[in-house]
């Protein structure tokens, strides 16, 4: 959560991330018709009413329901300041859709536009037909009018459907991750405001989700206000259905916890097993699962901050090692949401969003 102010760079000038994208998509040398320019594209997530800070963003997934204004393969981007650059009040969602040409600042294409403001870092999509997405909110970007937040279940249309909105397990959803079995899903909600994980087991029908259970399976994760990011808690949640492992972010701790028996525990552990609290971690927020079974996280910048590295995307192994790092912006604080998906025919497979320039990038990556 960064309240720096921001130049709205042209669209297409990451060079660093075009760089190190070619890193990542080539590997040994191959026919001579293969390409060797990656396919990305930036676009901008500013829609008309001017919301910057873009926080999550979310692939939507293979088997989604047809005849809605977002399709398999679309983008959705959550901001989280308004206009004025005040965090917690930003209201929009928006969504970039392969085929069309990279949107320019202002005129990012709306998908949702919500009642509740400060749309964060929980976003993620249900083959069922919904988009889910936590927020934040404040009344004037700092911690003293934070509140609660509620997590909103939304149609294909960009109708708002359902707002969950229980202290019992919901306290700042920061980060989100999703367990879908296309007729029921596991939804685990990071809560930044109190320092733990939830975990809500759903039914899914075509009118919408029915809340059968909910746990909280993990605690103790420091939660803190921060002049700069508003608040610092866990964040970034990514699930591994195989090994039925919860790994987390917890930004102020710096380090990456895996909570396992995840899907099915029902007591709390205290943070879980230290998987990644490397020196090259600086405030991990966002974090996903990459089609490889690696680890990939975005660096915020608000812990352990250095010029020298900034606004990072860091990969790492669910046993602890370093594997790659690069950045998304020659300052700080620009990495946020990022997101990947295994379809070999996905058009773009990851998605990673620039918070300083509110740009995101999406790019098309070797499969393993």
């Amino acid at each position: 959560m960064n309240t720096k102010t921001r130049t709205h760079r042209p669209v297409g000038w990451q060079v660093s991330l075009l760089t190190m994208a070619g890193c990542l998509v080539l590997g040994a040398a191959g026919a001579a018709d293969e390409p060797f320019i990656p396919q990305l594209i930036n676009s901008s997530t500013i829609p008309d009413n001017g919301d910057v800070n873009p926080y999550g963003v979310a692939f939507v997934p293979e088997g989604f329901p047809a005849g809605g204004t977002i399709s398999p393969g679309d983008v959705l981007v959550a901001n989280f300041n308004n206009s004025a650059n005040l965090q917690g009040t930003g209201t929009t969602m928006v969504r970039f859709t392969p085929g069309s040409p990279p949107a320019t600042p202002g005129a990012a294409t709306t998908f949702f536009v919500s009642a509740l403001p400060g749309l964060s870092t929980a976003l993620g999509v249900l083959r069922g037909g919904f988009v889910l997405v936590g927020n934040v909110p404040t009344t004037d970007g700092t911690y003293t009018t934070i509140g609660q937040g509620a997590l909103q279940i939304i149609d294909r249309h960009g109708n708002l459907l359902q707002a969950w909105a229980s202290a019992s397990f919901l306290d700042g959803s920061g980060g989100l991750a999703v367990d879908d079995h296309g007729s029921w899903a596991r939804i685990f909600i990071a809560n930044v405001l109190n320092g733990t994980v939830s975990r809500l087991d759903v039914l899914v029908t075509a009118k919408g989700l029915t809340l059968q259970s909910w746990a909280t399976i993990a605690t103790g994760y420091t939660h803190t206000p921060n002049a700069a990011a508003v608040v610092l808690g866990p964040t970034g949640l990514a699930y591994s259905s195989n090994a039925d492992t919860l790994y987390v972010a917890a930004t102020a701790d710096n380090a990456v916890y895996a909570v396992e028996q995840a899907g099915n525990r029902h007591k709390p552990i205290a943070l879980g097993r230290t998987v990644f609290a490397d020196a090259r971690l600086r405030g991990p927020l966002a974090l996903r699962l990459a089609p490889t079974g690696n680890l990939i996280s975005a660096n915020g910048d608000a812990v352990n901050g250095d010029p020298q590295h900034p606004s990072e995307i860091i990969e790492f192994t669910t046993t602890g090692q370093f594997v790659r790092s690069y950045d998304v912006d020659p300052s700080q604080g620009g990495a946020f949401g990022i997101d990947t998906v295994r379809d070999a025919h996905a058009r773009f497979n990851y998605a990673v969003i620039d918070d300083v320039t509110n740009v995101l990038s999406v790019y098309r990556l070797a499969q393993p």
